[in-house]
Parts: C-alpha cells; sequence; structure tokens
C-alpha cells in the first residue's frame, strides 16, 4: 500500500491551461489528480499538453463521471474533505490537513456547485485576499497555493 497522500479535485474544469498547470503542481509534489465530468476541453488538447509541458504523461490522473460516481468510488471521510470557494468561513490557514486530504476546487466560471457543498458549510475554506478590487484568483494559482499551504510540514515549513 501506497503511503498517504494529498489529492487535488477539479469538478467541471473549463479552462485547460488551468489543468495542465495543475497537474504539473500534482507531479512535482506527487500528488493525484481527480478530474470529475464533464469538462469544458478535451483532455488531448493542446492546450492541456502545453500547460503541463511534457509533465502531463507522469499525471497520476483519475477521471470520474460525476460526482457522485467519485463519492461512490472512493468514499472519502468527511473530515478528509476540503472544499476552496471564496466565501469559505475558515482561511487555508485554519485547518490541519489530513495527509490523504481530498482538496476539492470547482470550475472557472461557477465554482462548486451548491448540492456538493450543502451541508458541508465547516469544510469550506478560502484564500483570504486584501483588495476588494479582485473578485476571485485564477484556479491554478490558488490550488498550488492550497496545496502548499497543505503540505508545509511536510515540506519543512
Amino acid at each position: 500500500m501506497s503511503d498517504p497522500c494529498l489529492k487535488l479535485v477539479l469538478v467541471t474544469p473549463e479552462i485547460p491551461y488551468n489543468t495542465g498547470a495543475i497537474g504539473r503542481t500534482c507531479v512535482a509534489l506527487n500528488l493525484e489528480l481527480i478530474l470529475i465530468k464533464p469538462y469544458g476541453f478535451s483532455l488531448d488538447e493542446k492546450a492541456v499538453r502545453r500547460a503541463g509541458t511534457d509533465y502531463w504523461k507522469h499525471v497520476n490522473l483519475c477521471e470520474f463521471d460525476s460526482w457522485e460516481a467519485f463519492l461512490a468510488d472512493r468514499n472519502p471521510p468527511r473530515e478528509n474533505l476540503y472544499f476552496f470557494e471564496e466565501h469559505g468561513a475558515q482561511t487555508v490557514y485554519d485547518p490541519d490537513y489530513q495527509e490523504d486530504a481530498y482538496l476539492v476546487f470547482g470550475c472557472e466560471s461557477k465554482g462548486l456547485p451548491k448540492e456538493i457543498l450543502d451541508g458541508m458549510e465547516d469544510r469550506i475554506i478560502n484564500l483570504p485576499m486584501l483588495s476588494p478590487l479582485v473578485r476571485s484568483l485564477n484556479l491554478a494559482n490558488v490550488a498550488t497555493a492550497v496545496v502548499y499551504q497543505a503540505m508545509r510540514t511536510k515540506l519543512g515549513g
């Protein structure tokens, strides 16, 4: 059995460059990337490969047809699920992340569906922004910031 590791979950990603960049981060940190369909692009698009450069072939990738299929297959414990939205009650600095946590991000234009977040209010986390001029940050940037914070003790921080 392999060591527990964090997993990045993208629910219905829309922009291939973001998915490619997140895949590259997953390779760099030995993380699993879980993609929940439908996508706003094809995984064989040049854009995904370009953003992940030649690392895409090394991504530990798992795909699911729906959130329900993901839950049925993985059956993640509630305490291992961390949902990232701009209006979360906690900041990314508050949790003590489980070693085998699922860091869940929604699509670029809409975030996570209400159905996924219902009943999980205490598991919704935000990445703070100081300026009211910025409505949101790029998904790839947020995912990278979050995963490095979640792994800070493992990485020597």
